[in-house]
């Protein structure tokens, strides 16, 4: 390890994660080494009309280029890897990640035609990598995807500790358990800080084990007189490899329909993460000609997304599977907060064509676990690496205060626990910490093929049209005398309908011809002042007719 300078300090910054879920990214940095933690996306909230997915703000990243060594990455998840085909075409870097971790970081470089120019590098639990000043090794953990890791950055400060997303489950279905023992001995070298996973933070207790799923699984198999359509996150490993045993269970076949589904179940039993019996799988097309209690689907739609396969079945335009009345869906999976609506028109229509719908937290059985550690997990983190600093991440902020509450409560001093937004950095030198200046973070919206052209006055402007529409005003003048030659002519949508509004429509045109006039008689004929004083006339009189605000174009030609 190279030695410590006085002047270098060790700067930890989270880009994306700290209060919200998604977009995970973290960055440390001793001097002029820069190693990145996750590189994910997050989907649009609600007023991000149009956006399909966010991703941080790398600018401090390209920036600083030439210190950015590489991009470990804890495990598969979109909220951690989704980024990656955006942020590597600005910051060609080698990114590290476990098997699965790594084959479905490909899958998404393929796609977007990254792959032959980004270096990837396989890592293990017992790997050790020297990134300049900053070693980098880790530590196996649970979670709702096989391959997840913690890692451990020694550097000339300290050892900074990131768990990735984890929970402490001792009958994990892979068979695979936490190394407990590995994070005790980091704990014991000393921990300098630690960041850690707060998405359970508030939940009291333990989270159940993924494995108490498979006997509820196999339950409802048995007990489903027709088909069973199971719904779950396609990145859940464990999930789907119960489904495969349940229907194995029940000696049903199995077909696998939404494209993130069919992918996921092909790289992970393609790299010998999912075991499936050999002629299980059928196509789509199968179905229906098989007796109904010998078929299971396994398929995307948990969240009651408009285009995924479940949501298609439940309107019945999916072109390959129907739901026929007497089949039993299950919905196995937590509904995140903000799509409740979509679940719950997909569960309506679902139980209107006759199906028996298990679902959510009222569902007698339980269908769903969390990945994520509850609180005592978390207390459990917290003392076995016993770090001198705490830095909550990933999750809302009143989660990652509670996960303060909980590192004081098993004897973190509080001044030494760090709440922090995007962009914010802790600075440790000489084993002090304080919070120190912010670097730039926030959102980059990814529209279509657009990255980050999509700001602020845009979404406003969307806003604007979702709610009171446009009225485009044309008119042309004369270039000798400024004359109105033709028009106004006034085109409305999503305003008022036309037909109805011809006396309002009539009276606009009045307003625009008196105020162009007005206008000219004072030699006003700068293009910019017409527009404002035709904006500003009609939209005073709109609003004072119907009460509401549309967005006015005025188009001035010259002839």
């Amino acid at each position: 390890m190279s030695k410590k300078n006085n002047q270098d300090k060790l700067i930890i910054s989270a880009l994306g994660g700290a209060g919200e879920i998604g977009k995970n990214m973290y960055m440390i940095q001793y001097g002029n080494d820069i190693v990145i933690v996750d590189s994910g996306l997050k989907f649009p909230e609600e007023e991000m009309l149009g956006i399909d997915v966010v991703i941080p703000d790398i600018t401090y990243l390209t920036e600083n280029r030439e210190k950015v060594r590489a991009i470990l990455v804890t495990h598969g998840h979109e909220d951690h890897i989704g980024g990656l085909p955006y942020v590597l075409r600005q910051l060609n870097v080698p990114v590290y990640g476990m098997r699965l971790t790594l084959g479905l970081i490909e899958n998404k470089l393929k796609e977007a035609g990254l792959l032959g120019e980004t270096k990837r590098v396989l890592i293990d639990p017992d790997s050790e990598i020297q990134f300049g000043s900053i070693k980098a090794s880790f530590f196996r953990t649970n979670h709702s995807i096989p391959d997840s890791v913690g890692i451990a950055l020694e550097t000339p400060e300290g050892v900074v500790v990131h768990t990735g997303d984890f929970k402490f489950d001792h009958t994990p279905v892979n068979d695979r358990h936490a190394d407990i023992q590995r994070m005790a001995e980091i704990g014991t070298r000393g921990v300098l800080a630690l960041l850690s996973d707060s998405t359970n933070a508030e939940r009291p207790g333990f989270t159940p084990s993924e494995s108490s799923i498979g006997p509820e699984m196999i339950s409802i198999f048995r007990n489903a007189r027709q088909r069973v359509v199971v719904a779950t996150f396609a990145s859940n490993v464990h999930r789907i490899q119960q489904i495969i045993d349940a229907a194995a269970e029940t000696r049903r076949k199995l077909t696998v329909i939404g494209r993130s589904m069919v992918n996921m179940v092909t790289i992970a039993s393609e790299l010998g993460y999912l075991n499936i019996p050999e002629g299980m799988l059928i196509e789509p097309e199968e179905v229906n000609k098989l007796p109904a209690d010998r078929v299971a689907i396994l398929s995307t739609g948990s969240q009651g997304e408009p285009m995924s396969a479940l949501t298609r079945m439940a309107r019945s335009t999916h072109r390959k599977v129907d739901i026929l009345p007497g089949d039993t869906v299950v919905i196995s999976a937590n509904t995140i907060p903000g799509n409740e609506r979509y679940v719950g028109r997909t569960v309506d229509e679902l139980m209107r064509l006759g199906a028996n719908v298990i679902y959510g937290p009222g569902s007698v059985t339980g269908v769903h676990v969390s990945g994520h550690g509850s609180a005592e997990e978390l207390k459990l983190m917290l003392n076995l690496m016993r770090p001198k600093f705490f830095i909550p991440v990933h999750g809302e902020y009143r989660m990652l205060r509670s996960h303060g509450q909980l590192a004081e409560s098993v004897g973190i001093e509080k001044e030494n626990i760090f709440l922090v937004d995007n962009g914010d950095t802790v600075e440790i030198q000489n084993g002090v910490a304080r919070k120190a200046g912010k670097i730039p973070s926030g959102n980059v919206l990814i529209d279509g093929l657009g990255v980050g052209d999509v700001g602020n006055i845009v979404l406003r402007d969307r806003k604007l049209l979702s709610q009171d529409g446009i009225l485009v005003v044309v008119v042309t003048l004369s270039k000798q005398d400024g004359a109105i030659m033709s028009g106004p002519d006034i085109i409305s949508r999503g305003f008022v309908y036309v037909r109805e509004s011809e006396g309002l429509l009539e009276e606009a045109n009045r307003i625009v011809t008196s105020t162009l006039q007005k206008l000219m008689s004072e030699n006003v004929n700068e293009w910019a002042s017409l527009k404002t004083n035709v904006k500003d006339s009609l939209g005073r009189f709109l609003f004072e007719q119907t009460r509401r605000r549309p967005m006015i174009l005025p188009i001035i030609m010259e002839v």
